[in-house]
Parts: C-alpha cells; structure tokens; sequence
C-alpha cells in the first residue's frame, strides 16, 4: 500500500450533497486496517467533527481543528482529549474585529476550543448550526474577549459572515494592518474564517507526526482537499488528492484528482490507491 496514513479536510472534499458521510464513505474509512490513522483536518471545532469520526469508528485517531489552531489527540483510556498543540488569536485583535463589524449587516463568531459564541442566533448561525450539528452560545462578544484577555487566551477561530462587500471591507482592513499576525481564508464570498497567521494543515499534520503519530511519515501520507487553505497540506503529503470539485489553484498543486466530493471521491480515491491502480 503507498500510503499509510490518510488526512482529509471534511466540507467540500468528504461530505455528500446532504452534508453527511455517505455510505461508502464509512465503509471505506472502516476497512482501513486498524493501525492506520485517519486525521480529520478542517477549519472545523472539535465537537462539529467528533460526530464524524463516531460513526467511522475514528473516535480515537486525533484531530487537526481551526486549520491547524487546535491539534487533539482522544485517549482511549480516559477519553479525554490531550492537547498537542494550540495557538489563538490575542484578544485584543478578536476585539478589533467585533468592531469593525459593529452597526454593519456582518455576523462574527467566536471559537476557543469546544466553545462558539454567537452574538444572537440569526440566520448565520442557524445556517452554521444546521452545519455543523453543534449549538452555539449566545453571549455578549465584548464580555467574552475581555475575559480571554484577563486570561491571556483568545479564539482558535474568528468567523464573519455576512454581505459579501461587508466581508470584503474587514478583510481588507485587516490585510492592510494585521495580517502578518493572521491566517485569513474566504472559502466564499460571504464567509471569511480567521485564524492565527503561524499555522496550516501542513504545519499540523508535521507536528501530529513528531508529536503522537511516531513512525509515519509525511511521504506516506495520503491527503485529501478542495480549497485554499487545503494547498500546504497537499503538497506536503507523498499523495496529495484534489476533489473534482476543488478549486483551479488546488487542482493545479495536486499529485492526483478523484471524482468530486459529493460523488464519494475521498474513497473512490482511496480504494483506487489501494488496488495500485493508478
């Protein structure tokens, strides 16, 4: 087998049109030998991606969240998540952002480990809750940044949703002042998702590798994507897999391109891999 690890990013590149794991999808992930991990890597929080590893049996494999903002590891034995590694963004920029949102149409969230807050529970995070299957928090944000910064913490994730050229209008304010201290990725118009500027997929499945996943190797990884932030990650792995549906830029990088997500291309990929028929 030319792999013996596999790491996929989930929305876009292994859900169906339902937003759900398909069938094959599960049965593929389930046939893999024991001993091989499978990591999920996604801009995702921890609890919008546990439901997923459930019901591939992965509960125990570990976890690449906020795009490399929040690396887990489930123990088996306690069932307590150890913490890899974690980077967030100080609070005092979270409330730069809440503020150039303020008095605009713009929906801000944000994210620190397994916790999401919302400042109502509008459309946007209803949109992101019917999403995800996890159900934010309505809380003040001010109060919330104000307390991570009494704490010296801050969020995994800042996501503004909203008016496209209100998302355009925060994300060129914070190219033009802060964006050397950010990770900042549009996965589409409306939506802009803001990460801490030292991290990636690559960066954290790198570490995985040092950290927890001893005796795997990047060269022997298989990866799977299908947008901008998916790029290091695959060029990083020996195989590294753009969906039929991936953006142009990510095709262009890839080693390979499998049939589009929401048509089982994570395991179609998967099982021509293993048969050596490439």
């Amino acid at each position: 087998m030319p792999f013996t690890l596999v790491c996929t990013d989930i929305d876009g590149t292994l859900l169906n049109a339902d937003r759900q794991l398909s069938p094959l999808t599960i049965q593929t992930i389930r046939s893999l030998p024991q001993h091989m991990p499978v990591v999920l890597a996604s801009s995702r929080m921890p609890k919008a991606m546990r439901h997923l590893q459930a019901e591939m049996d992965i509960l125990h494999h570990p976890l690449i969240c906020y795009n490399g903002g929040y690396v887990i590891h489930q123990q088996q034995a306690t069932g307590a998540p150890e913490v890899l590694h974690s980077v967030v963004i100080p609070a005092t920029i979270c409330r730069k952002i809440i503020e150039l949102a303020a008095g605009t149409e713009v929906h801000v969230s944000l994210y620190h480990a397994d916790e999401w807050y919302v400042p109502a529970q509008d459309q946007w995070a209803e949109r992101e809750r019917n999403n995800t299957k996890v159900e934010p928090e309505v809380a003040d944000l001010f109060e919330i940044v104000e307390r991570w910064n009494q704490l010296e913490t801050g969020a995994h994730k800042v996501m503004c949703m909203g008016p496209a050229e209100g998302i355009q209008r925060i994300w060129d304010i914070l190219e033009s002042e802060v964006s050397s201290e950010l990770n900042l990725y549009r996965s589409k118009p409306t939506y802009l998702e803001i990460a801490h500027g030292s991290i990636n997929k690559a960066t954290a499945l790198q570490l995985l590798l040092e950290k927890s996943l001893h005796g795997h190797a990047m060269e022997r990884v298989i990866a799977f994507g299908d947008n901008y932030n998916d790029i290091e990650l695959l060029r990083a792995a020996g195989i590294g897999v753009a969906v039929g549906n991936a953006k142009e830029e990510v095709k262009a990088i890839a080693q390979d391109v499998t049939l589009p997500g929401k048509e089982d291309g994570v395991a179609m990929s998967i099982l021509k891999w293993r048969s050596g028929n490439r």
